[in-house]
C-alpha cells in the first residue's frame, strides 16, 4: 500500500507542477460557468418543472466542456513516460504494473475531482442571492456530482487506455477524443434514429450518459448505472494493463 501511496502521490504532483493542467482548469470553469447562467436565465424566462441543477447539468456548454477536459487530462498519463524514457526508471523500482496503472488512473481521478470543487460554489452563491433552492431535494445534488464521478472515472479510464497506445501525446489525445465521443453519441441514436430495432433502442438507452444524468439530476438513484460505469472502468483498466505490460516487455 505504501508503494502504490507513493506513486500516486508522484502522479498527483505532476499535475499540479503541468501547466496544462490548469489551462484545462481555466477553460472547464469558464464553460460550467457559462451553462449555470445559460441554465439560469432560461428558467427567469417563465415557469417551469425544470431545477437549477438539472438545467445546469443538461446544457450544451455543459456537455461540450465536459467531454473536453478528458483528452488533456489524460494524455500524457503514459504517452509521457514512454517517450522520455522514465518508465523503464519506474519500472526498475519494486513496484507491479497493477501498481503503476492504478496509480495513474487514480491520480488522473483526483485531478478531475479537483477541477469540480469550485462548481460547488455556483450553488451555494445561487442560493444565497436568490434565497432559493438549486433542487426540490437534497437527492438531486447528490445524484447529479455522483454520476459526474461515475461517468468521470470511465472517460479517464478511456484515456488511460489510450495513452498507452502511442508515446506521442497529441495521438492519445486524438485517440481519447474519438472513443468518448463514440461512446457519448452512441448513447443518441435512439433520439435520432426513431425507426431503429427495439434491441438497439434499449442497447443506446442504457448506454446513454444524457439520460443516466437526467435521472440522477432528479435525485433518481439506479443502482444499474453503477455497475454500468463501475464494469465499464474495470474493463477500460484490464485492457489498459494488458497493452502497458506487452509494450513493456517488448521495449
Amino acid at each position: 500500500m505504501t508503494k502504490f501511496l507513493t506513486l500516486l502521490s508522484r502522479e498527483v504532483k505532476s499535475y499540479f507542477h503541468s501547466p496544462i493542467a490548469y489551462i484545462v482548469l481555466c477553460f472547464f470553469l469558464v464553460l460550467t460557468g457559462l451553462s449555470f447562467y445559460s441554465g439560469v436565465v432560461f428558467l427567469s424566462r417563465g415557469a417551469t418543472e425544470l431545477t437549477v441543477v438539472e438545467a445546469f447539468f443538461d446544457s450544451i456548454p455543459f456537455w461540450i466542456g465536459f467531454i473536453m477536459i478528458f483528452p488533456p487530462l489524460t494524455m500524457r498519463v503514459f504517452s509521457e513516460e514512454f517517450k522520455m524514457g522514465t518508465i523503464e526508471t519506474l519500472m526498475t523500482a519494486p513496484v507491479s504494473d497493477w501498481q503503476v496503472v492504478l496509480s495513474k488512473f487514480c491520480g488522473a481521478l483526483a485531478f478531475y475531482l479537483v477541477l469540480w470543487l469550485p462548481t460547488l460554489l455556483y450553488f451555494v452563491i445561487f442560493q444565497q442571492v436568490v434565497k432559493a433552492d438549486a433542487a426540490n431535494a437534497a437527492g438531486a445534488y447528490w445524484g447529479s456530482y455522483l454520476m459526474v464521478l461515475l461517468i468521470g472515472m470511465l472517460f479517464i479510464s478511456i484515456g488511460c487506455f489510450a495513452s498507452v497506445l502511442t508515446q506521442n501525446q497529441m495521438v492519445a489525445a486524438i485517440i481519447s477524443f474519438c472513443l468518448i465521443t463514440v461512446f457519448f453519441l452512441g448513447g443518441l441514436v435512439a433520439f435520432f434514429t426513431p425507426n431503429i430495432s427495439p434491441g438497439f433502442r434499449m442497447l443506446s438507452s442504457y448506454s446513454s450518459v444524457l439520460e443516466h444524468m437526467g435521472e440522477f439530476s432528479k435525485g433518481m438513484i439506479d443502482s444499474r448505472r453503477f455497475v454500468f460505469y463501475s464494469s465499464g472502468t474495470l474493463l477500460m483498466l484490464l485492457l489498459t494493463h494488458q497493452v502497458f505490460q506487452y509494450r513493456r516487455w517488448k521495449s
